[in-house]
């Protein structure tokens, strides 16, 4: 692998975000919305003195770890919408680019702009309504460690789909995250979902985050066994997402369906 080409593949969505303002929108504007709503929620439920937790920590803490893995899986998924957008997809395999190179260039790719709009959402937090996440100590690193790789291997699995189902294909990856959040605990404990439905908790590394974040913030110690847990689980879904990814390419190469990136691009 040539760290050069991995290089000019980051360098390339770097380029294209300065040359173009709007692109910052998906970095900073959503973001931004977030916060602000989630933080006012808060604030107003903390105001009714029926709740006897520090809610700034654990609700607003919780929607910006759960925005970060969201951006994370961005990062990598719309670096390669670029790509696809722009008609430019074919043109990089045409050159020696390997997977691997290409894979790791928007993963480059994603953890700048998701660094980025982490450090945002923290600094944002903290002076618009006081959020501190230097209560969770050193623990932040497992979480953090945790959501990144799994939002990693969500952006990498769902570039494979829609290498699979073509550019059409691409309203079916936005929503993914969204869809495994009512069983990744973000705003209430898995033991709420019902008996049938915990087990897929069980499957999702961001439960053991966001379990041990609350139990952290009222109790003290989080399961060290636990946050292990969702480490390993976050590792084995990044290798699996992209052995899926260069799995998929190889077949739609030698099927010849890799050519529906230069004639549907546009249309889908």
């Amino acid at each position: 692998m040539k760290l050069k080409r991995v290089y000019a593949i980051f360098l390339r969505q770097m380029f294209l975000l300065r040359r173009n303002k709007t692109r910052f929108a998906n970095i900073f504007l959503w973001i931004t919305l977030d916060v602000v709503l989630w933080g006012f929620v808060t604030k107003y439920f903390s105001s009714t003195g029926t709740v006897h937790v520090d809610l700034v920590s654990t609700l607003l803490g919780a929607i910006i770890l759960w925005d970060f893995l969201i951006r994370v899986q961005q990062g990598v998924m719309v670096a390669f919408f670029e790509d696809v957008w722009s008609q430019n997809f074919l043109n990089l395999f045409a050159s020696p680019l390997s997977v691997k190179e290409y894979v790791s260039g928007l993963v480059l790719t994603s953890i700048v702009t998701s660094t980025v709009g982490l450090l945002f959402m923290l600094v944002f937090a903290g002076i618009a309504f006081g959020y501190n996440v230097f209560v969770l100590g050193t623990y932040l690193f497992f979480f953090l460690l945790t959501l990144f790789l799994f939002g990693l291997a969500l952006g990498i699995f769902t570039t494979g789909v829609v290498l699979r189902l073509g550019p059409a294909s691409e309203w079916f990856a936005w929503p993914i995250p969204f869809l495994l959040g009512p069983f990744a605990g973000v705003f209430y404990p898995v033991s709420t979902l019902p008996a049938l439905l915990r087990p897929i908790s069980k499957l999702l590394p961001p439960s053991y985050t966001f379990e041990g974040m609350r139990t952290l913030l009222t109790a003290g110690t989080p399961d060290i066994s636990s946050l292990l847990m969702g480490v390993v689980l976050a590792v084995f879904y990044v290798l699996l997402a992209y052995f899926f990814f260069v799995r998929i390419y190889r077949l739609v190469l030698r099927n010849g369906l890799i050519t529906r990136f230069s004639a549907e691009s546009m249309s889908g």
